[in-house]
Order: C-alpha cells, then sequence, then structure tokens
C-alpha cells in the first residue's frame, strides 16, 4: 500500500475526512475509492458516500476479498446512519465471516455492532441483548470498546434501567478519550444528555409535568397503576397487560386513567375509542362490550365499574392511577412517536419509521404530513430518495459524524 492510502487511513482513523480527502481526492483506484466514501460519510454526504463504496467494492478483485468485506462493512455504516433500515443483513453477515477468517477482528467486530445498533433501532432488544453478551471487549480497540459501551447504554435505557446505562456511558466517555476520535467523543456526550432530557410524561388528574428517565424508573419500581402510552401497556407491581394489538382498549384504558379518581362520559369514551363525535345506540352498545372486555383483562390490577355519567376506574392496592406518554405534546400519540425517533437529528425514511415504529408505512406517512403542515418536520429529497428529519435548531449545527471510521489498511 503506498504512503498516500496508508497517511488518508490515518488520517480517518484520527477523525479527520478532510485531511483524508487531500490525499486522495483525485485518485480512483479502488483504496482510495474506498477511503474517499468513508471521508464522505464521515462529511454528512451520505449517498456520494455510498456510490464510492460500492464503486471500491466492485472494483476489488476476486483476490481481495478481506478490502470488499470491509467495503460491505462501511457500507453498512452508511445505511444505518442514515436509517436505512433495510439493508441486507445477509451480506454484513458474509462479510463479517470473511474478516473473521482473515483475522481482521475489530472489523468484524465492529460488523456485529451495527447489527445489535440496527436491532436496537427497530426495538428487538432481547435479542440485541443476547448478541451482545457473546462480546468481550477487553481485547477491542478503544473506538470498538466505545461502541460497545454505546450499546450497553442503549439497551439499559430502553429496558429503563439508569444505573446501569449511566455506568456504560461512563465506560464510553473513558474509551473514546483513549481513542482520540471526535466523533465518538461528541457521540457519547450526546448520550449522555439523553439521561438528562424529558423522557415521558407523567398525567395525574388531567395535570401533565415532565419525567426524566430516573423518575420513569421510580415510576415503575412504585405501586401505582400505571398506563404506559410509551408502549401500550397497562402495569403495576412488576405486572403487565400488553394492550398494543387492542387499540380500541387501550384508549379506553388511558381516558379512564386520565380522569381518576372521576369517571368519563359516555359519549367522551366513544369519540376516545372510536373516532365517533355522536354517540348512537350502537356506539352505546359497542362501548359496553369492550369495557366488558376491558374489565376481564384487568380484573387482577384494577376494577372498572359504570356509573350515572359513564364508567370509572379504581385500581386494585395502588396509591394512583397514572397514565405515561410521549414527552411530546401531541394529540395523536402517532406523530408523538414519529417526533421521538426524529429527535435523534437524523435523517428518516418513511419506511424505516414504519419498521422502527412496527406499524404500517401509510400511518407513518399521515403522521409526517400532519407533522410536516404545522412545520415540525421537513422532507428533502423526493420519491424513494425522500427523507424526514426535524428543523435544525438556531444555532446548533446537525453535522453527522460516524461514531467509528473503519480502516483500510
Amino acid at each position: 500500500m503506498d504512503s498516500l492510502i496508508t497517511a488518508a487511513a490515518r488520517a480517518l482513523a484520527a477523525g479527520d475526512p478532510l485531511g483524508a480527502l487531500k490525499r486522495v481526492a483525485l485518485r480512483d483506484d479502488p483504496p482510495a475509492l474506498a477511503l474517499r466514501g468513508i471521508a464522505m460519510a464521515q462529511l454528512g454526504d451520505l449517498v456520494r458516500a455510498k456510490a464510492l463504496l460500492r464503486r471500491a467494492a466492485r472494483a476489488f478483485g476476486p483476490r481481495e476479498a478481506l478490502a470488499r468485506a470491509r467495503c460491505i462493512v462501511a457500507e453498512a455504516e452508511v445505511a444505518l446512519v442514515s436509517r436505512d433500515l433495510g439493508w441486507r443483513t445477509q451480506a454484513l453477515d458474509d462479510a463479517r465471516a470473511t474478516l473473521d477468517a482473515h483475522g481482521d477482528r475489530a472489523n468484524a467486530a465492529h460488523a456485529r455492532y451495527l447489527e445489535i445498533r440496527r436491532l436496537l433501532l427497530i426495538g428487538r432488544i432481547a435479542e440485541a441483548e443476547r448478541a451482545l453478551a457473546e462480546f468481550d471487549p477487553a481485547h477491542l480497540p478503544a473506538a470498538s470498546r466505545t461502541v460497545h459501551e454505546l450499546v450497553v447504554a442503549g439497551i439499559a435505557m430502553r429496558r429503563v434501567r439508569t444505573k446501569p446505562a449511566r455506568a456504560a456511558l461512563d465506560r464510553a466517555r473513558r474509551a473514546a478519550v483513549d481513542a482520540r476520535i471526535p466523533a465518538l467523543t461528541a457521540e457519547v456526550e450526546s448520550a449522555q444528555l439523553l439521561l438528562k432530557a424529558p423522557a415521558a410524561r407523567l398525567i395525574v388528574r388531567c395535570e401533565a409535568r415532565p419525567l426524566l428517565l430516573e423518575d420513569v424508573e421510580a415510576l415503575f419500581a412504585s405501586k401505582a397503576f400505571v398506563v404506559d402510552a410509551c408502549r401500550n401497556i397497562v402495569r403495576r407491581n412488576g405486572k403487565v397487560v400488553p394492550l398494543a394489538s387492542r387499540p380500541v382498549l387501550f384508549a379506553l384504558a388511558r381516558a379512564l386513567a386520565e380522569a381518576w379518581p372521576g369517571d368519563v362520559t359516555r359519549d367522551a369514551l366513544v369519540a376516545r375509542a372510536f373516532g365517533s363525535k355522536h354517540a348512537d345506540e350502537s356506539h352505546r352498545a359497542r362501548l359496553r362490550v369492550e369495557m366488558g372486555r376491558l374489565r376481564r383483562l384487568l380484573r387482577t390490577m384494577a376494577t372498572v365499574s359504570a356509573t350515572k355519567r359513564g364508567f370509572a376506574l379504581a385500581p386494585r392496592g395502588a396509591s394512583e392511577a397514572v397514565v405515561l406518554a410521549m414527552p411530546l405534546e401531541e394529540h395523536d400519540e402517532a406523530p408523538a412517536a414519529v417526533l421521538a425517533f426524529l429527535a435523534d437529528g437524523e435523517s428518516w425514511s418513511s419506511s424505516a419509521l414504519a419498521l422502527a415504529l412496527g406499524t404500517s408505512q401509510r400511518t407513518v406517512q399521515r403522521a409526517l404530513d400532519a407533522l410536516a403542515a404545522s412545520r415540525k418536520v421537513q422532507p428533502y429529497g423526493r420519491g424513494r430518495a425522500r427523507r424526514w428529519m426535524t428543523p435544525p435548531m438556531p444555532g446548533f449545527t446537525t453535522t453527522l459524524l460516524l461514531p467509528m471510521p473503519l480502516p483500510v489498511d
């Protein structure tokens, strides 16, 4: 490998994409194409980065399987950062096997971390946890250790465990300092800010207030009857009743919990659950049926009784009934959930959002259209290349930096 390629690779490893481009910007040989692709990704031009990495992978000959595998891993990282969650995982698995076979343990581990981070983004936390348990980061480079601890922290945050999350982020910060890569340090600092930002809203007696993640953890450990609108479940004392597949019952449970200790009128419940402004006898009959179903599901946690005006909720052995909602003030939870994903500052396609939220792309598109009408999100690109993101805040840059450059030497 010539001196310019070596110098460019070292510049990328140190987080200096402009320094790398100065050395290889005018070259079209496969190693230079790969380095240019990684540099463009670090500078935020993901479309150009993907094209360059694909050219490099095709240009490497059949005897250069290791270099081609590294290009595939780099392209997968670009896809992850651009929130293209539908990329071919089999190609990444094959590249990881090639890297392992050639003794490139660091990049093989990085390929596995990419898949784990994808699992985490689409909510498959248990799978991500099992995959992460196979790793011992002690013998990995500092940059890989940083990524490992960021994934550990991400899983802990999804599990609402603040103490392990904080400890993992502290280890990540120390590893990032050892790696001397500014992008890694910035990513760790950004993750640490999440622990100080509102994670949800608590609604009690029709009044709402923001909660940090540690407050949510304390709420789950209490004896309160919690209607969790972030996960569409009802919980109390460690018992959980999932209602994600039963939206009508969840809407009724939330309405009753928000009004606790009072009751909710039948007309209000019909409007909340069925979306009808005017309740007739058929709506009232359906309401009675759905309330019977809700009563049976919650019989060990609460009683649902009829009143003169409508229905009321009475938790069993709980101090109070509360609702845990998205941290954003949205009347519809679908736009709020979409905004929560877009809050990471990255650009998302509607298909990636649908995959991450576990809902249909049409539902996500309606939510995006509603948010765009209120100027809370903005699109760019057209057709399949269209991406959505939140508008940049005045005084802040949204320059993307990949968490770990992929060396090619």
